[in-house]
């Protein structure tokens, strides 16, 4: 078989596993790769907690201890990880309503992603997909993601923010992020709001050298000999013309 029939039919082989999950194409993918990298326990809370509302709410009367309890489930990789420790903790509580007044967690949120992750559940199970852990090996967890939102990377602008590195649109951190304030070099945000400014919201930090592994049909690196010193820095560039993404893996935008 030549390569680029083989790599189509690999294609189709994935798309047909993604066509399984009644999800947008990127969280499809990184289930799938999850099962592939032996992380697809903590995924599958993942997406399911990407899947619903906004479980932190915070009462205008009682907003900064709302944000006390919040941090507390602050990871420094970021919301994704931050996500799956509520739900941890959540679970650990026995899924517990009193657990979520306490945390100013929504109880409705939590139990709608429970039911979510059920369901997925169902689908691996029927395809007889391994749901492994990685325990506390978060880059398997990262990279999973990263193989779904390759194209919802940006990196630090010298001035201020970041720029995403698709559009080189100005972006920046959501202050609900458990990264606000941090300013990690290279991040991966779940979805854009315009307010005032274009916010990412639910980021991450990753590894750039990622992009390149796991997104290799859209990302290359650098050539140093053709770049001046600033450029070399960024070492890595997404290739326009190699990869058009369907519109459905266009950045998400959203009033919010």
């Amino acid at each position: 078989m030549n390569t680029h029939a083989y790599h189509k039919d690999l294609l189709t082989r994935l798309g047909r596993k993604m066509a399984e999950f009644p999800l947008e194409p990127q969280l499809s993918k990184m289930l799938i790769t999850s099962v592939e990298l032996g992380c697809a326990e903590e995924i599958l809370t993942i997406v399911a907690m990407l899947s619903v509302e906004n479980p932190f709410y915070r009462p205008k009367e009682k907003q900064a201890q709302a944000d006390m309890k919040k941090a507390k489930f602050f990871q420094p990789e970021g919301d994704h990880l931050t996500l799956l420790a509520v739900y941890e903790a959540w679970k650990t509580s026995k899924f517990s309503n009193p657990w979520c007044y306490e945390n100013f967690v929504q109880a409705r949120s939590m139990r709608r992603s429970q039911d979510v992750r059920k369901q997925l559940v169902s689908i691996m199970d029927r395809y007889k997909m391994d749901i492994l852990t990685a325990g506390r090996n978060y880059n398997k967890v990262r990279r999973a993601i990263v193989s779904g939102y390759f194209t919802h990377a940006a990196k630090k602008d010298p001035q201020e923010g970041y720029r995403t590195m698709v559009e080189g649109n100005p972006v920046y951190i959501h202050p609900s992020s458990a990264l606000f304030n941090k300013s990690p070099e290279w991040v991966l945000y779940h979805e854009l709001v315009l307010t005032t400014k274009e916010y990412m919201r639910n980021i991450m930090t990753i590894e750039p050298k990622w992009l390149v592994e796991l997104a290799p049909q859209f990302y290359k690196s650098a050539d140093p000999n053709k770049m001046t010193r600033q450029k070399r820095m960024q070492k890595i560039e997404p290739l326009y013309d190699r990869f058009n993404p369907p519109n459905s893996w266009r950045l998400s935008k959203r009033k919010g």
